[in-house]
């Protein structure tokens, strides 16, 4: 930089001196004295931008403060994020409670499948029935606590109650060989009531679940001997598969599960047909091969 500075200062020189030639010795000392420019920046002219000096001295005094309104409202979004975290803490607490004696039901329905006398089968899942009332119960007192607020919180217990109706549906079955109505789902779960009742899709998607143990239990019961087991099953699920089709479903998930009650109703019809041509079902009753024409 120096040496810029220098030819720099000599050109000026040799265009206004009288002496066209100066000796480099008289501009030597000048340069030597001249402070370069970091040097110059740094230690007599630092450089700070206004930002910066406002930063350092500590802001503006009159920068504006938050709008008491706008604080308010948050404020009450809060409170009511809050009150909204706990009752959910709370319902699922019941639920849990609910999924809990679900798994006992379902494990005492199991034993069906090998065999097990009937009676003794529903006598202990029942005894799970009063135990589900008593919860749900439970849980519609927490959420009347929230008037209006039903679907804002029922996925929290959605699938445990889609369970809990297959499984009342499948036990009303064995009882009586035909379909659990909503109205008696809703007696035995005590949701008989306006601001807490069972939701239809709830209750049409568990009788969905409840007919694909349809398929495993015609099995078992051919296996151990029950050869008119499959046309009670095929006629009950044609009824039920033409009772469906009267519904405009979405294609949601409850249409998925209506489309596999066709996969079941199939299987079904598949081992009637080969214990009918062995010659092993009943014959007289043509009401399973009329309930195979419907499909």
């Amino acid at each position: 930089m120096k040496s810029a500075l220098r030819n720099a200062y000599y050109f000026t020189l040799s265009r206004y001196s009288l002496n066209p030639n100066p000796s480099l010795l008289h501009i030597v000392p000048f340069i030597s004295t001249f402070p370069s420019l970091p040097s110059v920046l740094s230690r007599n002219h630092p450089f700070r931008s206004p930002l910066c000096a406002t930063l350092m001295t500590g802001g503006d005094s009159d920068s504006p403060q938050t709008s008491p309104s706008l604080e308010k409202q948050f404020e009450k979004f809060r409170v009511q994020l809050e009150d909204s975290g706990s009752l959910r803490e709370r319902i699922r607490a019941v639920v849990l409670e609910i999924e809990s004696a679900t798994r006992l039901m379902q494990a005492s329905l199991l034993l069906v499948h090998q065999s097990k006398p009937i009676p003794e089968v529903l006598q202990k899942a029942n005894s799970q029935i009063n135990v589900l009332k008593d919860l749900y119960n439970k849980l519609a007192e927490v959420v009347r606590e929230c008037p209006g607020q039903y679907y804002r919180y029922h996925g929290d217990w959605r699938s445990e109650t889609q369970m809990v109706v297959s499984l009342l549906a499948f036990m009303h079955w064995l009882e009586t060989g035909n379909l659990l109505m909503h109205t008696e789902a809703e007696e035995k779960l005590g949701l008989n009531n306006s601001d807490f009742a069972l939701d239809l899709e709830d209750y049409l998607v568990g009788v969905c679940f409840m007919s694909n143990e349809m398929p495993r239990y015609v099995v078992n019961q051919v296996t151990a001997g029950d050869y008119d087991c499959p046309r009670n099953v095929l006629k009950f699920l044609t009824d039920l598969h033409a009772a469906f089709r009267m519904l405009n479903l979405r294609n949601d998930f409850l249409r998925k599960k209506f489309d596999s009650m066709k996969y079941d109703l199939r299987r079904v019809e598949e081992v009637y047909y080969d214990v009918k041509i062995r010659g092993l079902a009943t014959t007289g009753d043509s009401v399973g091969d009329q309930g195979a024409q419907k499909i």
